[in-house]
């Protein structure tokens, strides 16, 4: 008897997040017996602050173990608050602030109530991976507007208010970029507060999850402002700032007419954030930062020393990034070219597999984030680690003819 199946159109649509793809494959790998080396995760390799896991074993200990207000306890939106008071120069209420299961669900939680059948969402490329499936997940149109490698990835303001029409809901953006580590600056931000004050109807969400992972300079967020505050949504976390990628735990801070839909829309699909990572969060956030800035300054060390080492492999075209954790290099100039087996790299996807099986290094192709020439490695890894990665990755490159 022949077995029933139907899935329903969005998810036959939903294209696999390449991140997780790859990484995928890299274990099956390593699950035979490979020495594989993984860089196609956005993770950072550090343990979660110590006082942070004190923070958790005592909120068990106390018994923090019942559901959760929908939009997180009032204790933590209020440290929330502190935050963006303290390091962003923004003002916000409890009211104001919604907690999720990672700054991926706020995102969703954003674009799901603002966006319908057709609205569309102007992204800036190169994008993260999931930006364009929660557009479609919403029925909505992704116009992706992307930046050149002369200009660090980042489009002009005015290609942005370009591709503006009347039916564009919002602007999504991350600043420090993933997967470029682009940076906006203060004056390109006033400049896209122009623009929404010429668009009325827009809203901007902007992406800070690497907020805390900047190389040089201050941070600056859109929302900071004032003649746009009520017209962005700031999404943060905690996964990257605070090594807490397991943990799950994303926040924004919007206009309380947003905040209310996401809290209306949550509350349907997940409740509120696990009751642990709540209580662990509050001491996060009103904590020592000294343990996330000694991780920014490794990563600036780690960062300076795989330009040093890319910088020897022919073909691989590199920008500085100003924050995160990635390489972005343009890649093309090995398209084309044969494997000792003989097949042909015809673009990225096929050189990340090439370097996969070859190096057994793992790295994610550019046309996961819309940009199809470039590849994206993470140096979020130990110091050895880079360094055999990377020797492994210029081997298997001088073997392709």
């Amino acid at each position: 008897m022949e077995e029933f199946t139907h899935l329903s159109h969005r998810v036959l649509v939903m294209e696999e997040s390449q991140t997780i793809g790859m990484a995928k494959r890299a274990r099956e790998l390593a699950s035979r017996g490979f020495d594989v080396i993984n860089l196609s995760f956005g993770e950072p390799d550090f343990p979660t602050p110590e006082h942070i896991k004190e923070a958790a074993k005592k909120a068990i200990d106390e018994g923090f173990t019942f559901y959760t207000p929908v939009a997180g306890y009032p204790e933590l939106k209020k440290a929330i608050c502190e935050k963006f008071r303290r390091d962003n120069g923004m003002e916000f209420l409890p009211e104001n602030i919604v907690v999720s299961t990672g700054a991926k669900q706020s995102i969703a939680n954003v674009i799901l109530c603002l966006v319908d059948q057709g609205d569309e969402v102007v992204i800036v490329g190169p994008y993260w991976v999931s930006y364009l499936e929660i557009v479609k997940l919403a029925e909505g149109v992704p116009v992706v507007v992307s930046g050149k490698i002369e200009n660090k990835y980042k489009p002009l303001i005015s290609e942005i208010e370009a591709a503006i029409t009347p039916k564009t809901r919002v602007i999504l953006y991350s600043s420090p970029s993933n997967p470029t580590g682009a940076v906006f600056e203060r004056e390109e931000l006033e400049e896209l507060a122009d623009v929404l004050l010429r668009h009325p109807g827009i809203t901007a969400v902007a992406d800070e999850i690497y907020e805390y992972i900047r190389f040089a300079g201050k941070h600056e967020s859109l929302g900071a402002i004032e003649r746009v505050k009520d017209r962005v949504v700031t999404v943060n976390g905690l996964s990257k700032g605070f090594a807490m990628t397991g943990w799950r735990l994303g926040y924004l801070a919007a206009p309380k007419w947003i905040a209310d839909a996401c809290d209306k829309i949550q509350g349907q699909f997940t409740s509120g954030t696990n009751s642990i990572t709540q209580r662990a969060a509050i001491t996060a956030l009103t904590g020592s930062l000294e343990p996330s800035e000694e991780m920014t300054r490794r990563f600036r060390i780690r960062r300076d020393r795989v330009l040093e080492l890319s910088a020897g492999i022919p073909g691989f075209s590199n920008m500085i990034p100003d924050g995160a954790f990635y390489l972005f290099p343009e890649v093309s100039s090995y398209f084309g070219k044969k494997t000792p087996e003989g097949s042909v790299v015809q673009n990225a996807g096929d050189l990340c597999f090439y370097l996969l099986d070859h190096a057994n290094v793992s790295v994610v192709p550019g046309e996961a984030f819309g940009a199809p020439q470039c590849i994206r490695i993470s140096f979020a890894a130990a110091d050895e680690v880079l360094e055999k990665a990377f020797a492994r990755l210029k081997k298997a490159l001088e073997e392709l003819k």
